[in-house]
């Protein structure tokens, strides 16, 4: 097996994950693309979108509990929040990564396009929500949490992703959730989500171990790492990061359709 191949696999997973703990998502919205891209540039085989999507599924997963343990110390954790889009989302990311094993290619790369646009559109609206540190002060409307979980987790589960890139913005914007107690709760959502999405790739015989493996060891590594700083980085700072990222991504995932 070659080492640079290796090499570049790990450097990947560490920084999707570095980036899924320091913004609360899963590190799909940069491992997705990376993996599409990176490989046959660097004259490796390419992988198929279902197998980017499988093995983002079990990177998500590991990214995702290494944050939330470190964001959980902290207190930011909004449980009764976690609960009711945790449980909504993995019902729909289920049955999305079940869908999504009978997809060609192209619908799946087309499916994430529209979710990230989505998400970057959603990163420049106005966010209302307080800046409030004590989760005990923050409210939100359950029924709308809980349907908008179901979509996110239907349609991240087509991409193996949690949905966490779309779910931090629907939490800033539409439930007015303060910045650090999305980033901590929504690490956590996109951990129970991720059990749903990667049951189904699992099953769905896409799943490739040894890239798998390796990206699980860069989010032992790096999630954690990306989480503490989260804790000393001012919010703003973190929403325009998020913002940023998924603005790269929609750019150069829609210039690789529409060309």
């Amino acid at each position: 097996m070659d080492l640079t191949w290796i090499l570049t696999i790990l450097a990947i997973g560490f920084m999707g994950s570095f980036i899924s703990g320091m913004v609360g998502i899963g590190g799909s919205i940069i491992n997705y693309p990376m993996l599409l891209f990176i490989p046959p540039a660097l004259g490796f085989a390419a992988f198929s979108a279902q197998e980017v999507s499988a093995i983002s599924a079990v990177q998500v997963f590991f990214a995702s509990l290494m944050g939330m343990l470190v964001f959980r110390k902290g207190g930011f954790v909004h449980k009764q929040l976690v609960i009711y889009m945790g449980i909504s989302i993995m019902i729909g990311s289920l049955v999305g990564s079940f869908v999504s094993n009978s997809l060609p290619s192209s619908v799946i790369n087309m499916v994430y396009a529209v979710l990230a646009l989505i998400a970057a559109v959603m990163m420049f609206l106005p966010k209302k929500g307080s800046d409030a540190q004590d989760v005990s002060q923050v409210t939100f409307n359950k029924i709308l949490a809980v349907s908008l979980a179901l979509v996110i987790g239907l349609v991240a589960g087509i991409v193996g992703a949690a949905g966490a890139f779309i779910t931090v913005p629907v939490m800033l914007v539409v439930l007015k959730i303060p910045t650090r107690i999305a980033i901590a709760s929504s690490l956590a959502i996109t951990f129970i989500s991720s059990i749903g999405s990667t049951t189904g790739k699992l099953m769905g015989g896409h799943m490739l171990l040894v890239p798998s493996i390796l990206l699980v060891i860069a989010s032992l590594i790096a999630s954690p790492l990306g989480a503490k700083l989260s804790k000393k980085v001012n919010t703003k700072i973190l929403q325009w990061v998020l913002a940023a990222l998924i603005v790269a991504t929609v750019i150069k995932i829609w210039i690789s359709i529409l060309l």
